[in-house]
């Protein structure tokens, strides 16, 4: 790849990246030595829909790179801003999120400055771990727990049933006692983050369809088993958040069975009843036991999320003392027709949780394209597929063409995709997955895109595994790991769990076969990975880009001011030539994971080499830069047309 101008969203770039509104942000620009030559550089915001320029000065030089800086004023909650580069030929290029560019760009891509209270520093240091309730662990307690009457019970070595109506039903009855007596499994992987699907009591064993939101489920160990392991969890310094249905409640809930039949009660403008007997109502996709929440309501508002005793506020107070929540299916909630009240109660969640704990974290569920969600006013992150779960899979699959059932019973051997009807798995090479991420990312702030989920795969999707092409696993848990956002491990991926769909997938755990080669070399796997993030914070919250791109091969950096990573990913043999430049420093080069060859050619070049699959981390020392100075007063802010007497940084150019 060329070498090209590059900024994000990085303490590399930004000198604050939890600005108040007012604030002036300087961001920094690196353009390769030689580059242009550059008549002017300036950034574009677009502040209240008009445009706004600043122009940047040229600060110095480092490592073959240019640095500019410019002044950006926060003057929106969400402040986006590109750089424009004028070349003394007349050429102009524009640079956003998406990459350099010719003719302008869109301001849905533009990099943005975030206004809203920034999410805690903990979370660019976490490692999450997804646990399914039912089929984690099974402790002796959970045999004093009566098999509930909708259930199917299951012992822990039968197949899952992905026929309805075990599909929903089966029951195997793993209970918090027995994730309190694997926490020191979490804690030997390195995993300090627990999310648990929904713990409220149900009539189903995934719970998404709560009977109450006010108690934890007898059949988990109520109440006292959660106070008991978060206390554990916190012992051992691993956080816990839950998992809050915001779009529907079940119909066996008590807010619904208040209002079902009964259109005098309260709690009828909970719901969006259809007929005047309170009888026939919207549900979530037309399931009939999920009944859709409508927020025009403000007494669900106050009851739910708002209340010092809401159902939001209760469970994150002590003596429970969460540290968050996932909430499911984010994408809809408060959405119907031509309602749209998404942005209300995810901010009034996000106010809430800033009242009752500011160092809780709140992730939304929103599987496909969420930009537009995803500005920084209420989820810290999502869990979202298309910006690195799906992209992942197109590059690094081989669908076995296995078959297997859905919940109608109907076989099947197209392997499963999202729910996507396009044939299966589509396949993508390696330039495309780069091409994917960019454009999934492109649209949401840099802090955001720190904050959200980066599975493989979860409890609703089947499990990578299942159609990893060979040597590919490696690889994939390596990107998980590697690449900006939150890495999320569900469990029994550690295990080498398989599963063909979102059902097939909530595999119990198979405790007891840790010590088999094949488990044993896949948990060293996780757990080499794992340690490799949480011991270098330029994995956590450094800068990212691309430095080569092909058919097979991907190779990035992550980079801080103390050091940069240098990362290479290949579905087949690598053979990738670095232009003298692309990583400065390369000569000093460490070898942190992987089996690949690292030369630098007499000209600076980097030339990497592995046989594939191949995964491979090196440490190189930290990006040189000049020390920041600040714009002089004289330096130019102005609104719609560029002045033509506005000084440009060529006039103005300084060393450090």
């Amino acid at each position: 790849m060329t070498l090209v101008p590059h900024h994000d969203g990085s303490a590399l770039h930004v000198s604050a990246v939890a600005p108040a509104l007012g604030d002036v942000v300087h961001v920094r620009l690196r353009v390769p030595a030689g580059y242009g030559p550059l008549a002017a550089v300036r950034t574009r915001s677009n502040p209240d829909h008009e445009p706004e320029w600043t122009d940047a000065a040229r600060i110095g030089a480092a490592d073959g790179w240019d640095w500019w800086e410019a002044p950006v004023t926060v003057r929106n909650p969400r402040h986006g801003y590109r750089w424009m580069l004028q070349h003394e030929d007349g050429r102009v290029e524009w640079l956003n999120q998406t990459g350099l560019h010719r003719i302008e760009t869109l301001d849905a891509e533009d990099f943005a400055l975030v206004a809203h209270p920034a999410p805690p520093a903990w979370l660019n240091e976490a490692v999450l771990y997804q646990v399914f309730p039912d089929r984690f662990a099974r402790s002796a307690q959970a045999d004093t727990h009566p098999t509930p009457d909708w259930a199917i019970p299951a012992q822990w070595s039968d197949p899952v049933d992905p026929v309805m109506p075990g599909r929903s039903q089966q029951f195997y009855g793993g209970d918090l006692e027995g994730v309190i007596e694997k926490l020191d499994h979490l804690v030997a992987l390195g995993a300090n983050l627990l999310y648990l699907t929904p713990v409220f009591p149900a009539e189903s064993n995934h719970r998404y369809d709560a009977g109450s939101f006010e108690r934890i489920d007898p059949l988990l160990g109520g109440d006292e088993a959660y106070v008991r392991l978060i206390e554990a969890a916190h012992a051992r310094g691993i956080r816990v958040i839950g998992d809050l249905t915001s779009n529907h409640s079940g119909d066996s809930h008590e807010w619904f069975r208040s209002a079902f039949g009964n259109p005098d009660a309260p709690e009828t403008e909970f719901y969006y009843f259809t007929d005047e007997g309170n009888t026939e109502y919207v549900s979530w996709l037309g399931y009939a036991s999920l009944p859709k929440f409508d927020w025009s309501s403000e007494e669900l508002r106050r009851r739910f999320i708002s209340g010092d005793d809401s159902v939001v506020a209760k469970w994150l107070k002590p003596p429970y003392s969460a540290d968050g929540w996932r909430i499911d299916v984010a994408n809809m909630t408060g959405r119907l027709g031509d309602v749209d009240l998404n942005a209300e109660v995810r901010q009034l969640l996000r106010e809430t949780m800033l009242r009752i704990n500011p160092d809780a974290i709140l992730l939304g569920e929103s599987t496909n394209d969420a930009a537009s969600d995803l500005q920084g006013d209420g989820w810290h992150g999502a869990m979202t597929y298309p910006s690195f779960t799906r992209p992942v899979w197109g590059w690094l699959s081989e669908p076995t063409g296995v078959p297997y059932l859905d919940a109608n019973g109907e076989e099947l051997t197209e392997s499963w995709f999202f729910g996507q009807p396009i044939g299966g798995i589509p396949r993508y090479t390696a330039r495309e997955f780069a091409d994917a991420v960019t454009r999934f990312t492109a649209g949401i702030p840099w802090r955001v895109r720190l904050g959200n989920m980066q599975p493989l795969d979860t409890h609703d999707t089947a499990r990578f595994a299942t159609n990893a092409a060979p040597g590919a696993i490696p690889v994939a848990v390596g990107l998980s790991l590697t690449m900006p956002g939150l890495p999320v491990v569900f469990a029994g991926d550690e295990f080498g769990l398989v599963g063909a769909d979102g059902e097939e997938s909530r595999t119990p755990m198979p405790w007891g076969t840790e010590g088999e080669p094949a488990v044993a070399e896949r948990i060293a796997l996780y757990r080499d990975l794992i340690a490799l993030r949480r011991a270098h914070p330029a994995l956590q919250s450094g800068g990212f880009r691309w430095v080569h791109t092909d058919d097979e091969t991907v190779v990035f950096v992550r980079e801080s001011a103390d050091e940069t990573l240098l990362v290479l990913a290949s579905r087949g043999d690598a053979d990738a030539a670095l232009d003298a430049g692309a990583v400065p420093g390369a000569s000093a080069a460490t070898a942190l994971f992987g089996d690949a060859t690292l030369a630098v050619a007499d000209d600076g070049a980097v030339l990497l080499s592995a046989d594939g699959p191949a995964f491979a981390v090196w440490a190189l020392p930290g990006v040189a830069a000049p020390a920041p100075v600040q714009p002089v007063e004289a330096t130019e802010v102005s609104r719609g047309v560029v002045d033509a007497d506005i000084p440009t940084p060529a006039d103005e150019v300084r060393e450090p």
